[in-house]
């Protein structure tokens, strides 16, 4: 199992994070109700599927020996109510929609181009947001 990531509030939204050794403050807008202070958590998924995503092409194009020069990720993210997307499966709730626009550099071929587009949804994250996700709570006397 992988290192905890802990989560401390005692604001409305500004919530100290620490993963190991790093530490950053998430946060709301203020048109939220926020101060601001940090990226939202939609922010932090968004950006944990940008970078998984990037590092997961540089690590295959150094692996087949692809001139890749740097790769940028633009994620956004939206949702709709699951009533209006005609060819989801899910007929309840939202559907949330998470696009990852790409943008390559360095002396690629079309068809490798193409082909890292593919791999770009091999990245575990990408993985683990197209899978069945079961999130479990549970009340504990601490959390450290």
């Amino acid at each position: 199992m992988a290192a905890p990531v802990i989560a401390r509030s005692s604001a409305l939204f500004v919530t100290e994070v620490t993963a190991g050794p790093h530490r950053w403050i998430l946060d709301e807008p203020r048109e939220a109700g926020g101060t601001d202070l940090g990226p939202t958590p939609y922010d932090m998924l968004a950006a944990a599927l940008a970078g998984c995503t990037a590092m997961t092409l540089h690590f295959y194009a150094r692996r087949e020996k692809l001139q890749l020069a740097e790769v940028a990720v633009r994620v956004t993210h939206d949702r709709q109510h699951a009533k209006d997307c005609a060819d989801c499966t899910t007929t309840g709730g939202f559907i949330h929609r998470m696009r990852v626009d790409i943008s390559l550099s360095g002396p690629l071929s079309a068809e490798e181009a193409s082909h890292l587009l593919t791999v770009a949804g091999r990245c575990p994250v990408a993985r683990t947001l197209t899978s069945e996700i079961r999130v479990e709570h549970a009340l504990v006397s601490s959390v450290e």
